[in-house]
């Protein structure tokens, strides 16, 4: 098991200091120090204050926050949880990804997904009912011009007539993860991603994030088998993708070792290969210790011959 630090502002009354350049530093150089395999950031550009206060959250922009993480890490991926990719042009999220992979030595992780605010589409003028559409194309164009000289595209916003990206990422481009619960999310993550990050979430939250329900670790697996079962259709090999999942009622990193244990146990038994950690926002300096103590009390025995059985 794989495991992923959930920056902690998506949190009401966290602590300002996490939003300053030193608290992050001492956050992500933590998080590497323990084991942590990654460090993550949500994205809302423009929520709005309806559902803010109905419990919504803060969020930096997910780039421009990790381009800081990469600055004071060396080996910890840096993760988008979720990039909306309707929200952008294809060709400019393509550009911003490769920046920070190329400057990170190719650690950038994209979750991606179609989002759900119908608020934050109209605020920024994009169509919601177009975000599957949208989605669809981003993917296409964005992985074209990370290998392609003259990439020749008739979007729906949009035409390209030839155009080429450089500096080229490393590699064949970043990781892509699809987010979302549904069958049409393993799809694309069957089809021509790196992986699948669901939400094990209650009915009541998935109707609100426009997901499908995914409740129980069981209901987990099956779905991981139909993803397999997708992957097999493509011709692809389903046991080499990630499964990252954020499971409500096991992320607190302050939860008795023994607990989190037997949920890592459970996930990894469904065929999760990443959990993510949902850190307290109260005080850097408390986080950082539950940091390091969730290295010491779960990561380090979090190895597969540990969670196997």
């Amino acid at each position: 098991m794989k495991f992923t630090l959930q920056y902690p502002i998506a949190h009401a009354g966290y602590s300002r200091a996490f939003l300053s350049a030193e608290g992050m530093r001492e956050v992500v150089v933590a998080a590497e120090t323990a084991g942590f395999d990654s460090v993550a950031f949500t994205e809302h550009p423009a929520p709005s204050q309806k559902w803010m206060a109905g419990g919504g959250h803060e969020s930096f922009d997910p780039l421009t926050a990790l381009a800081l993480c990469a600055g004071v890490s060396s080996t910890i991926r840096l993760q988008t949880y979720l990039l909306v990719l309707p929200y952008r042009n294809p060709f400019l999220a393509a550009k911003q990804a490769t920046t920070l992979d190329v400057l990170s030595g190719g650690r950038v992780i994209l979750s991606v997904g179609t989002g759900y605010l119908r608020s934050e589409f109209l605020a920024l003028g994009v169509n919601f009912e177009e975000r599957n559409a949208l989605f669809d194309e981003a993917l296409e164009v964005m992985r074209r011009s990370w290998s392609e000289e003259d990439v020749v595209y008739d979007g729906l916003h949009f035409k390209a007539l030839g155009q080429t990206q450089r500096p080229r990422p490393a590699g064949s481009g970043p990781t892509i993860w699809m987010g979302g619960n549904g069958k049409k999310a393993r799809e694309r993550a069957a089809r021509h991603g790196n992986g699948w990050t669901p939400l094990l979430i209650a009915p009541e939250m998935a109707k609100t994030t426009r997901t499908a329900p995914l409740r129980t670790p069981d209901e987990l697996h099956r779905a991981i088998e139909n993803l397999h079962e997708l992957a097999a259709a493509e011709g692809r090999d389903g046991g080499g993708l990630d499964i990252q999942v954020e499971w409500r009622d096991s992320s607190s990193i302050s939860a008795a070792p023994n607990q989190i244990l037997e949920r890592v146990n459970q996930l990894s038994g469904a065929g999760a290969t990443w959990m993510v950690v949902d850190p307290p926002g109260e005080d850097v300096g408390h986080t950082v210790e539950l940091i390091a103590a969730y290295g010491e009390s779960i990561i380090a025995h979090a190895s597969p011959n540990t969670i196997a059985g």
